[in-house]
């Protein structure tokens, strides 16, 4: 009898895009990263597609922003 294992996941990092892979730019992370206090994030002025936000893989939702690179090629 073989057991089944469960498929391996992507280890998430929130300072990459989960799309693309590219630097994501997020102002929280480089805080965090930094201590040092950040402007507010580019992110909080952008309105995402719904369509982009459904290709965020599940285990990455809420942990890894999306890119601006990303954001302006769903929106255009």
């Amino acid at each position: 009898m073989q057991i089944a294992m469960p498929a391996p996941t992507r280890s998430i990092d929130p300072c990459r895009c989960p799309l693309c892979g590219q630097p994501n730019a997020c102002a929280n992370e480089i805080a965090r990263a930094t201590g040092q206090a950040q402007p507010p994030c580019w992110c909080t002025t952008v309105t995402f597609a719904p369509e982009l936000l459904v290709r965020v893989p599940p285990e990455a939702q809420r942990r890894a922003c999306i890119c601006a690179a990303c954001a302006r090629a769903a929106a255009g």
